[in-house]
């Protein structure tokens, strides 16, 4: 039985915002950067928004995200109704495949893992004035993407 899977994005801190991701087996927290992949939040709302859609049932998509110096690829596989999250750690921004790690991965279904990360979009939206997101993340706060990726909810 697969667990359930929370994810954790906390509010932004000087251009830095702490995530993590827990299923009750397996754990991963991190910290990530604004730059210099300044569109990984609004893109990974995409990603997750295209793979709600019904009429995406096998689709694959790598999202880039860094940390400094470290680098992460946040690999989604979709397969029907089955979500495969996988996230890799490069030890520099130079993204060796040969030198990356799986540090963590979570198989559920789409539907669960789409709710785990609304969950915590929700609490970013929801708190963005009183963290002052904008000004801690160095970005706007992407309302398009949200609310694009809540339409599909």
């Amino acid at each position: 039985m697969t667990q359930k899977l929370e994810v954790s994005f906390n509010s932004p801190q000087c251009g830095w915002m702490s995530i993590g991701f827990d299923d009750g087996v397996n754990e991963f927290h991190t910290t990530t950067a604004h730059a210099p992949h300044e569109r990984a939040l609004p893109e990974l709302m995409d990603i997750l928004t295209a793979l709600a859609g019904r009429d995406d049932v096998a689709r694959e998509y790598t999202l880039k995200w860094n940390r400094d110096p470290e680098e992460f690829d946040f690999r989604f596989v979709r397969n029907g109704e089955e979500l495969l999250l996988e996230i890799y750690q490069y030890p520099t921004d130079e993204r060796d495949a040969a030198e990356r790690e799986l540090v963590y991965s979570y198989n559920g279904s789409v539907s669960a893992v789409v709710s785990a990360f609304a969950e915590t979009f929700d609490q970013l939206y929801e708190d963005r004035e009183t963290d002052e997101f904008e000004f801690n993340w160095r970005q706007p706060f992407p309302y398009r993407e949200f609310k694009e990726f809540k339409s599909r909810l």
